[in-house]
């Protein structure tokens, strides 16, 4: 098994540079970069940008005059909206950002960085993107972890249940909500939560923004957590409605299966009970197909899942970040986050061939590459 992990390992490496290169590349393709979004803000269309540029008050003026009086001495710039600008404030404005190399030295200077897990800086917030994605992760380990507990607590419960009863009027009934969880997208379910509980229309009963209320530092650790759990409350109910529709139908499907093979009937001939049968039989094999799901639901449920909660419920997490640096064309915090994913879900599914063996010793991963 030890020999399995260290392949696993060494082919996260090319497997992350082929991911990062690919992104990276069509990245270059998109309009409206950290420059032209610069070159923008100069021609007026955006927030005054001489505060980011020190140094050059005297191009700003000469650039902007030149642009009023609608004469470029540029000529035709690779840049749009670039035109009347002189070319040493474009160059001022490459060179800011990094953009006065050639793609391919500054793709291999960023992953000579990220090998190191330097992330650099943010373009737009003036921030290390480290301290950037460790400001914003702990609203979304709130809800991803909480999401996760909550989706596996319902889920595997009524699944076996439904396995159990199939085709019974309890299947049938659950089948409809189900359907109807999974059909609904968690921002709709989220909007009408809102409408219900939170002000909308009908009742003032939770938070509309925020994981905390002003003043929380004050409070006592036991209002301190009643305030927490009460502002989470509206986000996370409207990421499970989502999640354990398809989790429990997994978990039904997967006992099926197990439920109609011939050591069942042999336990049960035994004379053990159902829940002997059940959870001491079935469980560990059923449960195979569910834990290997586990890692994707977990990265889902953290990054893109709650991506419109956040915005949403206005809490400031990964999905959030994400969202605006794309918006922003920030990209050290776009291909840090990318990089980190990506990582981290390569690293859980290793963990989750780990949890295969311990679970059921019969899998037998060398073998399998013997």
């Amino acid at each position: 098994m030890l020999a399995y992990i260290l392949r696993r390992l060494l082919l996260v490496i090319p497997t992350l540079f082929g991911i990062m290169i690919i992104n990276f590349a069509i990245i270059q393709f998109a309009p409206g970069g950290p420059v032209e979004q610069a070159i923008a803000e100069w021609q007026g269309q955006s927030v005054d940008a001489t505060s980011r540029f020190s140094g050059t008050g005297s191009d700003i003026q000469g650039g902007t005059s030149e642009v009023s009086g609608g004469q470029s001495s540029g000529g035709v710039s690779k840049y749009r909206g670039a035109q009347g600008l002189r070319p040493e404030i474009i160059a001022e404005i490459e060179k800011q950002y990094g953009f006065d190399r050639p793609a391919h030295e500054r793709f291999f200077n960023m992953m000579w960085d990220y090998a190191r897990f330097d992330f650099g800086e943010s373009y737009f917030s003036n921030k290390r993107v480290v301290d950037l994605v460790l400001e914003k992760m702990p609203v979304s380990i709130s809800l991803g972890l909480w999401t996760t507990i909550i989706v596996y607590l319902i889920s595997i419960p009524l699944g076996v249940r439904k396995a159990v009863r199939d085709d019974s009027r309890f299947d049938a009934w659950t089948s409809g909500v189900i359907v109807a969880g999974y059909a609904i997208p968690s921002f709709l379910f989220s909007i009408l939560l809102i409408v219900l509980f939170s002000g909308g229309r009908y009742f003032d009963l939770f938070p509309l923004r925020g994981l905390t209320s002003e003043g929380w530092d004050l409070l006592p650790w036991w209002k301190q957590i009643l305030d927490y759990f009460w502002h989470i409350t509206l986000p996370v109910l409207s990421m499970v409605i989502g999640g354990f529709a398809g989790l429990t139908m997994l978990t039904k499907n997967s006992f099926l299966d197990q439920i109609k093979l011939q050591y069942v009937q042999t336990a049960r001939a035994k004379g053990l009970s159902e829940n002997q049968v059940l959870y001491g039989h079935v469980f560990r094999n059923a449960m195979l197909i569910v834990i290997a799901g586990f890692p994707a639901m977990f990265i889902g449920i953290l990054f893109t899942g709650a991506l419109l909660i956040e915005v949403i419920f206005s809490l400031d997490g990964l999905g959030l970040l994400g969202y605006e640096a794309a918006i922003n064309r920030d990209y050290p915090v776009m291909f840090a986050i990318l990089y980190i994913f990506t990582l981290v879900g390569m690293l859980m599914q290793i963990i989750r061939d780990v949890m295969y063996t311990i679970i059921d010793p019969r899998i037998d991963f060398e073998a399998r590459q013997a």
